[in-house]
């Protein structure tokens, strides 16, 4: 099968399936007063394409929208747009080379000003700017040209054929921004418009009373908002910070809030909170991975800022392949998942775990070998020259300052992983950051996870949809975060092969199911088991938890996990 056809067979699909809005909405707007929602992970902006935080881009998925978005089965749906355009409806051409969308009439920002194609075109201008940097670049990889045709109508020309075509303005990840609010925040002045990136006006269905960064929104439900009765909740309390271990309780114990988001617990503390009766868990495997980041540049700060962590100055040891596949080999991956997520996780090699079409399922790294990465070390010549344990290459010992977000199951992760690589002769300095910090995109701050001044660090990440497509596309040479991006971009371990580029392209231009699958495959595998630039560790679940009383709740493991806020209510008789 391939793309093609699935566009030529979709619009039945796409057209029943609708928005998630389109279910009842009986009763005023606002009706259940207010719904409280706890991430321990802070937002610290509210404009998605400045944070790759998914704390940022799901706490501004209540206002900001895309033209559509995968649904909690991973199938694309219109969102802004009556049906997603096709080959078969005429909305993707036959050659594949373009995409038109047309908006849904009557659809307007929370300001009472008309949505029309304008601001789409200018989204892609504010992403696509030569002097800035958008978080969300790779969603706009190969599009040539953005055209507004008329009020409701906005072409996307791709400069080769295109048979997944659903990447710019396809969901949470990359939203529509109200041109108006932003005209003035083009290129390097992105990070100075604070008023709009912290109160971005919207088309979703709440907008922003305050946002204090790092701490509290409170939004809204937005009166012009499309749907008649809806949102049912009149007001949000977002509260951000603390811990996985609070959030679980404030919703499963005590009943303080309404949903927490991301409980990245120990299995039995997640029962032993559940048995409380105040909320539930509710768990779904998409293809979050929790994994290790290897710096390929060098983070000290005795360089100068301008060339720090760059690529300018490659890292004196990570370049080197055996040492990264040696620390990959040192790591007890099953053990990790007992330790830290039980049936919420599994041991995974790959950037990408699922869907099944897409994933290499590699096994070569579940069993831990401290011998065979002691040997490796040895026969490479980077040996413990002085007796001190630490390895030495080029005269430069193997001390590493490993990163990661404060979270009680990450510093776990981070006590066994220091032993393992001890037992390997590479010393390892532990650091947390609050991941209100880490994930927030600050370009002034040193601690962001874009910045990377470690030599590695450890998170999760994802993509939304079912095709990985713009998720590798990430690791496109030059899309690493530097200073003239404003450190953002999504190549996070700087990594730059030419061959991989091709194979970005080649994927793009290629609709065969199959064949796509290998070409994912092998870009997979550059990254991961050929180069161990990145070191997946755990295929994690997402568990999240909800109120008993909160109805509507549909967990979305491929898309924002807040896409369906508007549908939520409150339980009578709860």
């Amino acid at each position: 099968m391939t793309l093609k056809t699935l566009l030529l067979g979709a619009t039945a699909t796409v057209a029943l399936t609708g928005t998630a809005f389109a279910e009842g909405h009986d009763g005023e707007r606002g009706r259940d007063g207010n719904v409280s929602i706890i991430y321990w992970q802070a937002p610290s902006i509210l404009n998605p394409f400045l944070s790759g935080g998914t704390k940022d881009i799901e706490s501004s998925s209540l206002v900001v929208e895309p033209l559509a978005r995968y649904d909690e089965t991973g199938a694309l749906v219109p969102w802004l747009v009556d049906e997603v355009p096709t080959v078969a409806n005429g909305g993707v051409s036959e050659d594949l080379t373009t995409i038109t969308w047309k908006i849904s009439e009557g659809i307007v920002w929370s300001d009472g000003t008309p949505l029309t194609s304008a601001d789409v075109k200018f989204t892609a201008e504010y992403c696509m700017h030569p002097e800035g940097g958008c978080a969300q670049g790779a969603f706009f990889d190969g599009v040539e040209t953005v055209e507004a045709l008329d009020d409701l109508t906005v072409k996307v020309t791709f400069n080769q054929p295109k048979p997944n075509p659903y990447g710019p303005f396809v969901g949470g990840q990359s939203p529509i921004i109200q041109a108006a609010q932003f005209a003035e925040c083009l290129g390097a002045r992105a990070p100075e418009c604070t008023e709009a990136n912290f109160n971005p006006i919207g088309t979703g269905p709440f907008k922003v009373v305050e946002f204090k960064p790092n701490d509290v929104i409170t939004f809204e439900a937005n009166e012009n908002f499309r749907i008649e009765g809806k949102p049912a909740f009149a007001t949000v309390t977002f509260k951000g910070g603390g811990d996985a271990a609070a959030a679980g309780r404030s919703v499963l114990e005590t009943g303080e809030f309404d949903y927490a988001w991301n409980l990245q617990l120990a299995p039995d503390v997640i029962a032993s909170m559940e048995s409380a009766g105040k909320g539930v868990a509710i768990a779904g495997f998409g293809p979050l991975v929790e994994r290790i980041e290897m710096n390929l540049t060098n983070p000290s700060a005795d360089l100068p800022p301008e060339t720090r962590a760059t690529v300018a100055e490659p890292h004196p040891f990570l370049s080197d392949k055996v040492v990264r596949e040696a620390m990959s080999m040192a790591i007890d991956r099953e053990l990790l998942v007992e330790v830290g997520y039980g049936k919420a996780g599994k041991p995974t090699c790959d950037l990408v775990p699922v869907p099944d079409n897409y994933a290499a399922q590699n096994t070569s790294c579940f069993a831990q070998d401290i011998a065979g990465a002691n040997a490796m070390l040895d026969e490479a010549g980077i040996v413990d020259s002085d007796g001190d344990g630490i390895r030495e290459k080029d005269g430069v010992p193997l001390k590493v300052l490993y990163q990661t977000s404060t979270n009680a199951v990450r510093q776990d992760f981070q006590a066994l992983i220091k032993q393992w690589w001890t037992e390997i002769g590479v010393e390892t300095e532990l650091r947390n950051v609050s991941g209100s910090v880490f994930f927030g995109g600050d370009p002034g701050s040193p601690d962001t996870f874009q910045k990377f001044y470690a030599d590695v660090e450890m998170y999760a990440n994802t993509f939304n949809g079912t095709d990985p497509q713009q998720y590798l596309a990430a690791y496109r040479c030059g899309n690493e975060p530097k200073p003239a991006s404003q450190w953002q971009g999504e190549n996070i371990n700087r990594f730059c092969e030419e061959e991989y580029d091709a194979l970005i392209d080649e994927l793009a231009r290629t609709g065969d199911i199959a064949a796509r699958g290998e070409i994912a495959k092998k870009m997979n595998n550059m990254l991961t088991v050929d180069s161990w630039t990145i070191v997946p560790l755990v295929h994690r679940g997402r568990v999240s938890a909800h109120a008993l009383d909160l109805g509507g709740v549909k967990l979305n493991t491929w898309d924002s996990e807040l896409w369906n806020v508007a549908d939520w209510y409150r339980k009578k008789g709860s």
